[in-house]
């Protein structure tokens, strides 16, 4: 099948030849024909199948041709309305209906929070047909009067579970009881737990529903090796890792923004250039440094599991987990990074003892054994923690805690108590 075979109108299509696109992907080929038939759809598909494409195309076309049928009008209205979770997607969908609709007359436009709102309030001043926005920063500016829903004919949720994850429930609810009763929605996510089914009913009318490459399967183009190693030992083997000059880019997933930074530190000492990308870091630096490493400057991208969602680079053929995720769908969402469109992937895993049984969940998941490197200069002499000495860790952990607070708090009190000198006349 090609994208000729979907009945898309010629300045799609001259677009999608210019991106070298000539097949739809399997989500692209299933949800286009639904779309475009003015069916709700309900998708489960995960990162990197190409499903920004597959709800993208058929509303640009949809809107081309109520242009062409109603005329078109200097100063249009928000027709169409796409909610995602993060900032970095927002920006990449917007991209997308960019590029897949440059031979059209289709106006888009992205909103989100952590800058200023001026330059996104006068954009749609202007008039656009499509807007991309996150929960926050589009209830913030309806609450404002400046933008209103009132004429959405097209509304898609992207990436529902990590909506869930990220606590918007409340926040989605909202902007739905704002939506006209009438109108196509479309709803995505990589997993289908119970209370997104429970969601998706409250905002899709007898939909058509599609599963392709569920998350629980990884690429077949995507390599997975596995390091075994001690805890103590993670720095000394990824800086090994990284000494292979073949590793050119790398995208490496930290379980935490401090251990992000932390990582970044360490690679710079080693002369190595890495920068972090997590919700600390504002969204000028987060875009700064992201345009950094889809051009090249940036070696090593360190990111949190939130952070990388809606990162999107083309061929990037590594990821490195430095902490191996205690979900295995995480793991499945992290390699996805790499070995899209196609392309070959290579995705490495650090694992200290503590992470094997994570290592055996994402197995039994994706029903395939990941690789032992057994040339390992540090290799995994340690035994993981039983009950009783994990137990025992803990309890250090929060005396050490305890104490820390205890001696800041002394010290506070002792700088009070300091008597102090007169003041001279």
């Amino acid at each position: 099948m090609t994208f000729k075979d979907l009945h898309l109108i010629p300045s799609i299509l001259k677009a999608l030849e210019d991106e070298n696109y000539t097949a739809p992907t399997d989500i692209q080929a299933k949800s286009i024909p639904l779309i475009l038939d003015r069916k709700d759809v309900l998708g489960s598909a995960q990162t990197g199948t190409g499903k920004t494409a597959a709800f993208a195309i058929p509303i640009i076309q949809h809107l081309a041709k109520e242009k062409e049928q109603h005329g078109n009008s200097n100063h249009p209205k928000i027709t169409t309305l796409v909610v995602t979770p993060t900032r970095e997607l927002a920006i990449q969908i917007d991209e997308s209906f960019s590029t897949y609709g440059k031979y059209t007359d289709i106006k888009n436009t992205v909103i989100f929070g952590g800058v200023k709102q001026g330059r996104q309030v006068k954009r749609i001043e202007r008039g656009v047909d499509v807007l991309i926005a996150t929960p926050g920063r589009l209830l913030d500016l309806m609450n404002q009067r400046l933008v209103s829903l009132k004429d959405i004919k097209y509304f898609v949720l992207d990436e529902a579970d990590r909506m869930l994850d990220m606590g918007f429930i409340n926040d989605i609810k909202k902007i739905i009881a704002q939506l006209p009763k009438k109108r196509q929605s479309l709803f995505f996510s990589a997993t289908m737990p119970q209370n997104i089914i429970d969601l998706s009913r409250k905002i899709l009318h007898q939909p058509e529903k599609i599963a392709v490459n569920p998350v629980s399967s990884t690429a077949e183009t995507i390599q997975q090796f596995v390091y075994p190693t001690n805890k103590n030992l993670k720095t000394k083997l990824l800086l090994d890792i990284l000494d292979n000059k073949d590793i050119e880019q790398v995208l490496l997933f930290s379980r935490t923004k401090h251990g992000a930074d932390r990582i970044v530190r360490t690679l710079k000492k080693e002369r190595i250039t890495s920068a972090a990308i997590h919700g600390n870091k504002a969204q000028n630096q987060r875009q700064k440094v992201l345009g950094e490493f889809k051009d090249g400057t940036i070696r090593v991208l360190v990111a949190t599991d939130i952070a990388a969602r809606g990162i999107d680079i083309d061929k990037l053929r590594y990821v490195i987990n430095y902490d191996i995720p205690n979900e295995p769908e995480t793991y499945v969402h992290r390699i996805g990074r790499c070995g899209r469109a196609g392309e070959d992937g290579i995705a490495i895993s650090i694992c200290e003892p503590e992470e094997n049984a994570f290592l055996r969940d994402i197995e039994k998941l994706t029903k395939q054994k990941l690789q032992v490197v057994e040339d390992n200069p540090f290799p995994q002499t340690d035994k993981p923690m039983n009950n009783a000495e994990k137990k025992e860790a803990e309890k250090e952990k929060q005396r050490r805690k305890q104490e820390f607070f205890a001696n800041r708090n002394k010290n506070r009190s002792a700088q009070k108590a300091k008597p102090r000198g007169k003041k001279r006349r």
